[in-house]
């Protein structure tokens, strides 16, 4: 069974947009675009999150090893 995104809550949604994305693992291309605009953006760290966690919440059914890893990261 494939791992739930967590709520936005969660402090990893934090960990991820305060440079953690730079650690997460994946081939997924538009993943590695978020990466990329995120380390790029000069939004707030509770915008990145909010950001990051709907993209997630989005693409959850194939980023199921990138949801592995947040607990991690």
């Amino acid at each position: 069974m494939a791992v739930a995104v967590p709520p936005l809550s969660n402090p990893c949604w934090t960990r991820l947009a305060n440079g953690g994305l730079k650690r997460l693992k994946t081939n997924h291309l538009g993943t590695q675009f978020l990466v990329k605009r995120m380390e790029r953006s000069t939004d707030t760290t509770a915008v990145k999150a909010a950001e990051i966690h709907a993209f997630f919440v989005k693409w959850e059914r194939i980023l199921t090893t990138e949801l592995d890893q947040l607990t991690h990261i």
